[in-house]
């Protein structure tokens, strides 16, 4: 039985602000010009503006010795929590493809 998620996940961008860049006293700037990315790219990914992508991920993960698995793994599971949790005026009219081929047969 699958277990339901109540709680939203983190992003990715706060566990990496909160266990990486204020444990180390890093700032932003000095942060992302060791990772290879804009200022203004980190300061998004922090602020939860923009995911973690495969590239960031992996660079987030060599230079913190951790794995780029991880990083993904913590983006993945806060995208199925919002995609589970959308009110979509469209989805009601999505129908099941095995109806669809009994019904046609």
């Amino acid at each position: 039985m699958a277990r339901t998620r109540t709680r939203k996940p983190t992003h990715p961008g706060v566990v990496f602000k909160s266990d990486v860049l204020d444990p180390l006293g890093l700032n932003l700037t000095n942060a992302a010009k060791a990772l290879g990315i804009s200022r203004k790219h980190l300061s998004n990914f922090v602020n939860e503006r923009v995911p973690c992508s495969k590239d960031l991920a992996l660079r987030i993960a060599k230079a913190t010795g951790t794995s780029v698995a991880s990083w993904l793994n913590m983006q993945t599971a806060l995208d199925v929590w919002e995609a589970e949790h959308i009110v979509d005026s469209e989805l009601p009219t999505v129908q099941s493809l095995a109806d669809v081929a009994h019904r046609a047969a």
